[in-house]
């Protein structure tokens, strides 16, 4: 079985052109640089790479350029999950063809309500498509968009039909005693919450695996010197800019603040049914983000006046 990253990974964006096609030029220079620069891994596909915007073979293109790229396959996870099994199982085994380290499953999203043992026969048919070689599942809770939460009996009603075929979960529900539970439920699962505030917690307890954030498109090397060094300014500034988007789109306002930052309007792209951020959002998310980073100055400045008198 692969082995998946742990510690800090990114939910990369998913570059597009005017016509919503995905830039894979664009995307892989992305992760190059993440990897680079902070970040363990890489989840391709997920909420903020809009994955469920694409088309089936929008998504195994991007896959395809990933994997050709020469980047370090066991660093990426890939987001396979869709309404369809048909789609979900297609993906997961090109993903473990083209040697991703895992797949990370959506609910099936579309017809409520979703029994347990519907739940079971679609995991089983993606654990059934990628047993050889065996691919590591990961179920990806987000019942804010999709409806459905793999609860804790339903987790442990997988692991009791699937065993370490599932391998871990990432949750986007915001609900730290939910990951918690998750996390006890088998000693190997790896649990990945979506903030960055876990990752002290991730690195002195071992509780969770790391965090898997939008935000770590913009503050990576923050992440990266908390989870590595225990740096806990270095998380606070982490936290200031992951607050800075509080209250506004954050696909969106994730994008808008790489077109800003590498001068590239396309990177500012989003696939409909999301809009780029307003021109009032863009502004009041600009001035955030700029209070967020003298306050971080401020704090790095006061550090080092410290550092010299002592």
């Amino acid at each position: 079985m692969n082995s998946s990253p742990k510690g800090v990974i990114a939910a990369v964006i998913t570059p597009v052109d005017d016509r919503f096609y995905p830039d894979h030029e664009r995307l892989v220079a992305r992760c190059r640089y993440l990897l680079a620069n902070g970040c363990d891994g890489i989840n391709l596909l997920g909420t903020t790479g809009e994955a469920t915007s694409f088309s089936l073979e929008q998504r195994l293109g991007i896959m395809r350029a990933v994997a050709r790229s020469g980047l370090a396959m066991e660093r990426f996870m890939v987001g396979t999950g869709a309404a369809s099994v048909s789609d979900a199982v297609t993906l997961s085994r090109h993903a473990g063809e083209l040697g991703f380290s895992a797949a990370l499953l959506l609910p099936p999203f579309y017809y409520k309500p979703v029994s347990e043992d519907g739940l079971i026969r679609f995991v089983g048919a993606v654990v059934s498509a990628t047993a050889g070689p065996e691919l590591p599942v990961f179920l990806y809770n987000f019942p804010a968009q999709t409806g459905i939460t793999y609860t804790v009996g339903i987790t442990s009603a997988l692991l009791a039909h699937f065993g370490t075929r599932i391998a871990g979960l990432k949750d986007s529900s915001g609900d730290i005693a939910y990951a918690e539970n998750i996390a006890a439920l088998a000693a190997h699962l790896k649990v990945f919450p979506s903030n960055e505030a876990v990752l002290l917690r991730a690195r002195e307890e071992g509780i969770f695996a790391g965090c898997i954030s939008a935000t770590a498109n913009i503050n990576h090397a923050d992440c990266a010197l908390a989870y590595h060094s225990g740096d806990t300014r270095a998380l606070t500034r982490a936290i200031a800019i992951r607050t800075a988007f509080s209250g506004l789109p954050l696909v969106p306002g994730i994008k808008q603040t790489l077109a800003d930052q590498y001068a590239d309007p396309v990177l500012a792209n989003v696939v409909p049914p999301l809009s780029p951020l307003a021109s009032a959002e863009a502004a009041l998310l600009r001035v955030r983000l700029q209070s967020a980073q003298q306050v971080c100055d401020a704090d790095a400045s006061g550090h080092a006046d410290h550092g010299a008198s002592s």
